[in-house]
């Protein structure tokens, strides 16, 4: 029997994985319609449901323990967090896969941390670190690697493809920027389900008003859509909360790197996508450029926490 800690590895493991099969089930429904908003929208239609129950929960319990509840301004902006994140950045996301492969479409948007932290120094003046941008640059290099392999077949499709999934990237970078002042005093289930369900709002708007009104869909489309809203956005959502609650949140992007070989060995097994040495040089490149980023930040987190605990800490240098 697992428990606690090691319980918590095998949840983020799961969700991780699981979050990986969407670019899947969007690929699959393409076969039959390629359509990005109205497949957003039947995704946030079948998972709004999960997130608005979700919600009421974490609200109830706050009273029940008598904290204080969000305020109408707090929750406004938590709305608009929200649908950066969830409504911008994944219609970007569905529209890019339009034009490429879920292979290059993970890896593009594998590379957020490097956003995060570029936005940080340049909006929050946070330090850039050596550990950052060598990350960054031996994960951009093995991107161009594959990009470069993709662009003789797709053409112009390859980048404005990679162009809209960089975009989302983008976007989600800021959403997680943003969302840390809410999810400390909202608690992250609430903060989640009130953005997930305020986007969900927001993608099947987009869908009616872009298409006057009309969800037609074939049955296959809307089975898929229910395959991304439940399997690759539901329940990998709950996975993380509870990986994260019985680990950290260094643990969870630690092992969340499995996710783009999840995709890509599904890309290769299920949609039949080819994937040659050039693939798997540039694939490996974007591992360990952002896994390295992530470990030396997660070393330099634990140090930095060490000495404040510690005011005279032992001779371990801190990295910088």
């Amino acid at each position: 029997m697992f428990q606690g800690r090691q319980l918590g590895y095998w949840f983020v493991a799961a969700g991780a994985a699981l979050f990986s099969t969407k670019a899947i089930f969007i690929k699959l429904a393409y076969q039959d319609d390629v359509n990005a908003a109205l497949m957003l929208a039947y995704r946030m239609i079948f998972a709004i449901p999960f997130f608005v129950v979700a919600g009421l929960w974490a609200w109830r319990q706050k009273q029940l323990r008598g904290e204080p509840l969000p305020d109408r301004m707090t929750l406004l902006k938590a709305i608009g967090t929200g649908c950066i994140g969830y409504y911008l950045s994944s219609y970007t996301d569905f529209k890019g896969l339009e034009y490429i492969s879920a292979q290059l479409e993970r890896l593009v948007l594998f590379t957020y941390p490097i956003f995060v932290m570029l936005i940080g120094a340049a909006v929050w003046k946070q330090k850039l670190t050596s550990h950052g941008l060598l990350g960054a640059f031996i994960s951009y290099l093995g991107l161009a690697i594959v990009f470069g392999m993709d662009l003789p077949e797709g053409g112009s499709n390859v980048i404005i493809g990679t162009v809209l999934v960089l975009i989302c990237a983008l976007l989600f970078a800021i959403y997680q920027l943003l969302a840390k002042q809410f999810i400390t005093v909202m608690g992250s289930v609430l903060f989640t389900s009130v953005a997930l369900t305020a986007s969900g709002v927001a993608c099947v708007l987009h869908q009616a008003i872009v298409s006057g009104g009309d969800f037609t869909a074939t049955s296959w489309f809307i089975w898929m859509s229910f395959g991304t809203a439940i399997f690759a956005t539901v329940i990998p959502s709950f996975l993380i909360n509870a990986g994260m609650a019985r680990t950290n949140a260094q643990v969870v992007a630690m092992i969340s790197t499995i996710s783009p070989l999840v995709t890509i060995g599904l890309a290769v097994s299920i949609l039949g996508e080819p994937f040659t040495l050039a693939d798997a040089i540039g694939s490996g490149m974007v591992l360990a450029g952002v896994g390295y980023f992530t470990w030396a930040d997660s070393r330099k987190s634990k140090a930095a926490a060490k000495v404040a605990a510690d005011p005279m800490p032992a001779s371990e240098p801190v990295l910088r």
